[in-house]
């Protein structure tokens, strides 16, 4: 049964085009609601015809078109007939969910798509050259692993002021950075077992960029 945290008239009311439910149908659904939430369990056409203005034929072909389509039910419960909405109930929460997945998949390719501008510009202005195929295809895998733009552009320069201008040198240095910021979290863990100047001596050795070094030792 659909969530009560969710209205049900509001859904009915934004989706009930899509279910192809006509404004007759919608009114008798509403009254149906009405009256079973004032504890009437058995809702017939008789007693919607005391409280509608519509006549007794089209409340009675309202309702069948609904029961027809299953969007309104019959049941027997401790031997007395009941009239449901759960299955319209169901559609609605269904249709619901599937209309915000979408909905979050579609901001979500948005913000990401966004990002990979603003990077493929930086990167473009900055080298002053086009990127490749391949480029572009790193640049997604970034972002894709977290790496937030202003890092992966952060990076970049980065690399630059080191004098080299490879995306892979980009990579290293992400990769660099995110280690280092591994170590310090670990580190912040364990700060209730170290006193504060041993702590801060372990982040100023985590963050000496060792792999800087070794490159430039390999090249003397």
């Amino acid at each position: 049964m659909i969530s009560e945290a969710i209205d049900f008239r509001f859904l009915l009311l934004e989706s009930y085009k899509k279910l192809n439910i006509n404004e007759k149908e919608l009114a008798v659904i509403f009254m149906i609601d009405h009256l079973t939430s004032q504890g009437n369990p058995f809702i017939s056409p008789d007693i919607l015809s005391l409280k509608m203005t519509m006549s007794q034929q089209e409340i009675d072909e309202a309702m069948t078109g609904l029961l027809t389509r299953g969007l309104i039910e019959f049941t027997t419960k401790n031997g007395k007939t009941v009239t449901s909405l759960d299955p319209l109930k169901q559609k609605l929460f269904r249709e619901f969910q599937m209309t915000s997945t979408f909905e979050d998949a579609a901001r979500k390719s948005e913000k990401v798509n966004e990002m990979i501008n603003n990077v493929y510009g930086q990167f473009e202005q900055i080298l002053e050259r086009p990127l490749s195929q391949v480029e572009f295809s790193r640049i997604r895998e970034w972002i894709s692993y977290g790496y937030t733009d202003e890092m992966i552009i952060g990076a970049l320069k980065e690399s630059i002021s080191r004098g080299k201008k490879s995306l892979q040198s980009v990579d290293k240095i992400l990769l660099s950075w995110s280690e280092r910021d591994d170590r310090e979290q670990e580190m912040i863990a364990q700060g209730d077992n170290i006193n504060h100047q041993q702590l801060e001596e372990r982040i100023r050795i985590a963050k000496t960029p060792w792999l800087d070094q070794f490159d430039d030792d390999k090249k003397k």
